[in-house]
């Protein structure tokens, strides 16, 4: 696993098998249940794409709604979120192993994003083109000050900037790159909006995509517009509550 990559996303929810429904149809993908354990893998033929699971129910007495949730790669989890803590950050999630699988934790940025750290017990699947329909092909930091966000990422992952798209009214759209190519973007939040990443899943034909999204009970928050690159996004939010976006190469 490439140390600073997004190496996996998880959806937590109020209703796992209503969540399951909504995502297959949209996105394409099958579900796996994982035995012996409360939670299921969503897979793009054989490759696993991301997890599913009930919302904890500390997160809903605590009015956390269903999210997703991106795991990136470290080389020590411990150490790493003590280097968040350090850097002015807050650990949500302590350090904990799962059997079989590798060491978590689940932190949060000084603007308060949170993302979880990983370390695999082996190296996992390799990684796949990130317009590979069915995958995450990008990914979005809605933040209060994306200068000092990217200060911190930059420090913590070894994250390069890109390009930098001038939005006019909206402010600037930092691109950052690992591994030798961008990977997301980072802006300042709309008013009002709190800190968050967003994940991009990959669909052919963003039109038809929306069909399924409404057809499916989910809403679109925006779009469809066209981005830099000739690809259209939509943001939506699905029947349990949680924010996601799509992406597709075509119209």
């Amino acid at each position: 696993m490439t140390h600073g990559a997004f190496v996996w996303y998880e959806l937590a929810t109020s209703d796992t098998e209503a969540a399951a429904a909504f995502y297959t149809k949209v996105v394409g993908w099958t579900v796996q249940p994982v035995p012996e354990m409360s939670y299921a893998i969503f897979l793009t033929g054989e490759t696993r794409s991301a997890g599913l699971m009930s919302l904890p129910q500390h997160l809903r007495e605590a009015g956390i709604p269903p999210h997703w949730l991106g795991y990136v790669a470290v080389t020590d989890v411990d150490a790493y979120a003590d280097r968040v803590r350090a850097a002015g950050g807050d650990v949500r999630h302590t350090p904990t192993d799962i059997p079989g699988i590798g060491r978590f934790a689940v932190v949060a940025d000084p603007q308060g994003a949170v993302f979880a750290l990983f370390k695999g017990a082996s190296e996992g699947q390799p990684d796949l083109p990130m317009m590979e329909p069915g995958r995450v092909g990008w990914h979005e930091l809605y933040t209060g000050d994306w200068q000092k966000a990217f200060a911190f990422y930059e420090a913590l992952f070894g994250w390069t900037r890109g390009q930098a798209i001038d939005m006019g009214p909206m402010g600037t759209y930092q691109l950052f790159d690992y591994a030798g190519a961008s990977r997301g973007g980072m802006m300042n939040a709309p008013g009002g909006m709190p800190a968050h990443w967003g994940f991009y899943l990959v669909v052919q034909g963003i039109d038809q995509a929306i069909e399924r999204v409404r057809a499916g009970g989910g809403e679109i928050l925006h779009g469809p517009q066209e981005v830099p690159g000739g690809a259209w996004i939509i943001q939506g939010r699905d029947p349990q509550g949680a924010h996601f976006a799509l992406v597709s190469a075509t119209r």
